[in-house]
């Protein structure tokens, strides 16, 4: 058959064990057969972001900007047990966390709905889409360790390097730890703006949470820029299209979100975002059954997979051993860059292609095909699920393609 053609690169991060074998199987399997796939190729793997001092992926977030579409495999964020695996020459940054901060973009993350795949909270009808905001907290903070009888300072310097003001954080009559995170009101307006434009085009509600009561400026400040942003520019959009905005405390949106039957835009922070998308992930289905586009406020895209490297099945995939590894999400990453590809190009067999690929993915699950992880949450009346391997998987949506 005639491959599609492209005409723009897309970029290409590859990544970090499992899910970087599963990603050449696909391409194998599922693209390659069909596309005449065209990349800019990045290897994020670590060993090479240790050897390139992780200048790679910050060229991989500059290629982003230029070519405006990317797709990425799960990678390693290294912690002191990796830098002895990988003998590393340090504890480099997240490259989610250094991605994030040049494209200064949000993260959408959405569950993938099979029927047959029942919500471990039997209530969700819907999909529950993560915002998390994709800049700043943990993810580029700084830390120290520190001595008894030390004290550590928050310090704020003018332009010229004079002192402007300082406040004590803790006098340190033991050994501990600090940390201290940033975020800019210019990031947070941008994720404010493009959770609510999300919103509108899906036609869903938002719903946000921090803990403003206890931190007073800091999260105080993410709800005092959501509501004069939503009052100014959306609240007239949101009434006229039966939508709404609400914030309340994180602890309360959890407990909301349980009883609820899905279907809103949860906004979170960063940290709050990485963690509450696992969870929802989990509660539909699988960490293989979640997507993740990060979107920069200039109409930049990456596409990637919500979970990790599944170090665990990379071991035994090592020893010669088969794995059963949801390679769902991943796939999706791939259709969702090639769909923004074909839209941004014009070009419509692509976007069509992307659309079939997901929807073989979709029915192969639902006719009873899957992965290991999936079997124990499928009720289907008249169809009895069978457990396959990665690749057989693979091989079974390509059979529908």
């Amino acid at each position: 058959m005639n491959k599609i053609k492209m005409k723009t690169p897309l970029v290409e991060m590859d990544g970090d064990e499992m899910t970087r074998v599963i990603w050449q199987w696909i391409k194998e399997i599922l693209i390659l057969p069909y596309v005449g796939l065209k990349t800019e190729y990045y290897d994020l793997g670590l060993a090479n972001r240790d050897s390139t001092l992780d200048k790679v992926t910050a060229d991989s977030a500059e290629a982003t900007k230029k070519y405006g579409v990317a797709v990425k495999c799960a990678t390693i964020t290294p912690n002191a047990e990796r830098v002895k695996e990988y003998n590393l020459k340090k504890m480099w940054n997240s490259p989610n966390g250094t991605i994030r901060r040049i494209l200064d973009g949000t993260v959408f993350r959405t569950p993938i709905i099979a029927e047959g795949i029942t919500p471990y909270v039997h209530g969700w009808k819907k999909p529950i889409v993560i915002a998390r905001h994709a800049y700043g907290d943990i993810y580029n903070s700084v830390e120290d360790r520190i001595k008894g009888g030390e004290k550590a300072y928050l310090v704020v310097c003018g332009e010229d390097g004079s002192e402007l003001r300082r406040k004590l954080i803790h006098g340190f009559e033991s050994d501990g730890i600090v940390q201290g995170v940033h975020n800019l009101d210019s990031s947070v307006e941008a994720f404010a703006r493009s959770c609510f434009n999300y919103a509108l085009e899906q036609g869903i509600s938002v719903w946000m949470g921090a803990k403003d009561t206890v931190s007073k400026i800091y999260d105080h400040r993410f709800k005092d820029i959501f509501a004069d942003i939503y009052s100014a520019e959306y609240r007239q959009a949101f009434e006229k299209a039966g939508l709404y905005f609400m914030y309340t405390l994180i602890d309360d949106v959890v407990a909301r979100v349980v009883r609820s039957e899905g279907g809103m835009l949860w906004v979170c922070k960063n940290y709050d975002g990485d963690v509450m998308s696992d969870m929802v992930a989990t509660a539909y289905g699988s960490l293989g059954m979640m997507t993740s586009t990060l979107v920069s406020p200039d109409g930049k895209y990456e596409y990637e997979a919500a979970h990790g490297t599944v170090t665990r099945h990379y071991r035994r995939h090592m020893s010669g051993e088969t794995t059963s590894t949801n390679p769902v999400a991943t796939i999706f990453a791939w259709t969702g860059a090639l769909r923004k590809r074909g839209e941004l190009d014009a070009i419509n067999e692509l976007c069509g292609f992307a659309d079939r690929l997901e929807r073989a993915t979709v029915s192969t699950i639902e006719d009873g095909f899957m992965t290991g992880d999936l079997i124990d949450r499928f009720r289907r009346e008249g169809v009895t699920p069978v457990k396959l391997d990665s690749k057989d998987f693979l091989l079974k949506i390509a059979e529908r393609i």
